[in-house]
């Protein structure tokens, strides 16, 4: 499988979830240009494929991501931008675009980039004891992965100022307070905790219905227009209750079993 074949990154897939592991522990997992590449290509590939229904991202050794490598972040005199800053590395980048929940295991610090890019995922469990911040303003330069759009949307406007204006350093306890992330629990209990997250999607709710929701889900976060979105979800709806997996679904509620789901289609519009 494509997917496996990659410098920076280890891919397992098993019982239809993916574990995605940034596999720089000597730098704390920090991008380079080609850890910004094959992220993107991991994704790409994971979500095209039809057994893959969840992704868990995590980190190698003791941090999750610590942000930009400085040796790859530092222009060059007289040289082209680092290939993470460029409008080609950001534009492959768009996970919300993607049908596979993503769900993010921060095992350890993730500051800068490293926290940006997940804040953009579906679905965050970090370590307690995990330094987390926003830096980017004591580096000398502007947050970026989306955060100036994205962060106040997640945690209200008052709040992400706060964290990205100082860009302070906040754990994983306070990040669960703020609702940044989903839990925060003991170091060595959060990757089974997002596996355990990842395998209950995988094995319990249906392919088409979940990609739809959450390709909705994030259109809807740039529409003003309520009643077009419901009109937009009932049509949807129907489609989903028309489809096979929507009588297996029943079905198994009723006859008390595990579902088995058939459908990999989804409607027009959508794929």
């Amino acid at each position: 499988m494509e997917a496996h074949n990659y410098e920076t990154l280890l891919v397992e897939v098993e019982g239809g979830v993916a574990t995605l592991t940034l596999n720089r522990p000597e730098r704390m997992n920090a991008f380079n240009n080609e850890m910004s590449r094959e992220l993107a290509r991991a994704f790409g590939t994971l979500d095209r494929d039809d057994d893959v229904r969840a992704i868990v991202v995590t980190g190698a050794g003791r941090a999750f991501c610590a942000g930009v490598d400085i040796d790859a972040s530092l222009p060059q005199e007289g040289g082209p931008p680092p290939h993470w800053r460029s409008n080609e590395s950001a534009a492959t980048f768009r996970p919300w675009e993607m049908h596979t929940p993503i769900i993010a295991a921060i095992n350890g610090a993730a500051v800068g980039l490293g926290l940006t890019y997940p804040m953009l995922w579906d679905i965050r469990v970090a370590a307690e004891d995990a330094k987390l911040g926003f830096v980017f303003n004591r580096r000398g330069f502007l947050p970026e992965g989306n955060s100036l759009w994205l962060l106040s949307r997640l945690v209200g406007a008052s709040c992400a100022l706060e964290l990205l204006l100082t860009g302070r350093i906040f754990d994983g306890r306070e990040a669960a307070r703020l609702q940044l992330v989903s839990r925060a629990l003991p170091r060595d209990e959060v990757l089974p905790a997002a596996q355990q997250i990842a395998r209950d999607i995988a094995e319990n709710t249906a392919p088409a219905s979940t990609a739809i929701t959450k390709r909705l889900f994030y259109s809807y976060l740039e529409s003003t227009d309520r009643l077009g979105a419901r009109a937009e979800e009932l049509d949807y709806l129907r489609w989903t209750m028309e489809q096979p997996d929507f009588r297996e679904g029943m079905s198994a509620f009723l006859e008390k079993r595990a579902p088995r789901w058939t459908g990999k289609d989804l409607p027009a519009g959508l794929r």
